[in-house]
């Protein structure tokens, strides 16, 4: 895998057995004990993730709060300092350039964390947008690591390490310039698995020391190092979207459902008038839960059938780890959207029946 870049992590993986793949230019585990096992050691115990290889940027100045309302579908005002909001970038077309999380660091100063996939295009988008606004946006990516702690032990298990009450972080919270296990970090109750849990921003050069001490500090409370296999089965039970998957350039935030992140009312922003507009004249398609009702596993990509017509195409589909079941999300045409309805999914040359279900496939527990 010549020319993929590393995390700061990558032989603390290579040290405990990973097997690595090739994840948007990234070489990164899919995997250490299995899928299965460490799916269930964050729903039962703990988890560990590397996700360094996601971006992070930062927005200063006297402008940073209207530049990113400018950029963003949700409303970047209601949040205080240490304080977090999931949002849309979009394209004026309603198109979404990438899903991120803002953190308000200070009045006038966020950073705002992106998917690996996209950080040059996300970085060249928001500079372009910030033209007319006196910001200043600062590309750190390649000085930050970010380990994710994500399940029932975790807030026991991070305890040990911070000098900080955790119980006192609420959901989508952060607190900055905690120390864990002596290194200076950044800690939000956050997560990609449905899970209570906690990510940990921190310099590149104490990555390993710290991923190392949570290892000992967890491994008796069921703690076990999860690539990103397990990750997309857990976000994918949990009903979280993945981007290239329920969300790109050619779907927009109402057809993967995620309207409750797109402030209509907050003021202008990019990508206002063609959401107002699709809102008002109603969606034509959306993405839908569905259960296979014969046996198949669906996948990414195949098509949906309806009498033989194709009328939509797989965003994710798995043998669901937790449920026992072959479910996915599909976009559909709108008329074969509601509860309930019979489908077929083209899994190789068979077109297996399935019907339409409720997303929420599991329950999530995070900490309100």
């Amino acid at each position: 895998m010549a020319d993929l870049k590393r995390t700061p992590l990558y032989d603390a993986h290579t040290r405990l057995g990973a097997k690595m793949v090739d994840f948007a230019g990234w070489e990164m585990p899919i995997q250490y004990e299995g899928i299965i096992a460490e799916h269930e050691a964050v729903r039962t115990y703990a988890g560990i993730f590397d996700v360094s290889h996601m971006g992070e940027v930062e927005f200063t100045g006297p402008d940073a709060e209207s530049c990113l309302q400018n950029l963003v579908t949700n409303d970047v005002s209601s949040i205080k300092e240490n304080q977090m909001l999931y949002t849309f970038m979009c394209y004026p077309d309603g198109g979404v350039v990438d899903d991120i999380i803002v953190y308000r660091l200070k009045q006038d100063r966020f950073m705002a964390v992106i998917n690996a996939s996209n950080i040059d295009k996300d970085i060249q988008w928001m500079r372009e947008q910030a033209a007319p606004y006196n910001v200043v946006i600062k590309d750190r990516s390649g000085e930050l690591s970010l380990i994710a702690v994500q399940g029932p032990k975790a807030e026991e298990i991070l305890n040990e390490l911070v000098d900080a009450d955790l119980k006192d972080i609420g959901f989508f919270r952060f607190i900055d310039g905690v120390k864990c296990s002596s290194k200076t970090c950044m800690i939000s109750r956050s997560g990609y698995t449905g899970e209570d849990g906690f990510e940990i921003c921190l310099r590149n050069e104490d990555a390993i020391f710290v991923w190392e001490k949570l290892l000992e500090a967890g491994t008796e409370k069921g703690l076990k190092p999860c690539g990103l296999g397990a990750r997309d089965t857990l976000r994918f039970e949990a009903n979280l979207p993945l981007y290239g998957n329920e969300l790109s350039e050619h779907i927009t935030p109402l057809e993967a459902g995620y309207g409750m992140f797109v402030k209509l009312d907050k003021g202008d922003f990019i990508g206002r008038d063609a959401l107002k507009r699709q809102k008002e004249e109603g969606l034509t398609r959306r993405i839908v839960g569905f259960e296979m009702t014969e046996n198949g596993i669906p996948r990414h990509g195949y098509d949906v059938l309806s009498d033989d017509e194709v009328i939509g195409f797989v965003t994710t589909g798995y043998n669901s780890p937790t449920l026992k079941k072959n479910i996915g999300l599909a976009m559909v045409d709108i008329g074969h959207s509601a509860l309930g309805t019979e489908i077929g999914i083209q899994i190789r040359k068979k077109v297996l029946k399935a019907k339409v279900i409720k997303r929420n496939f599991y329950t999530k527990s995070y900490k309100k």
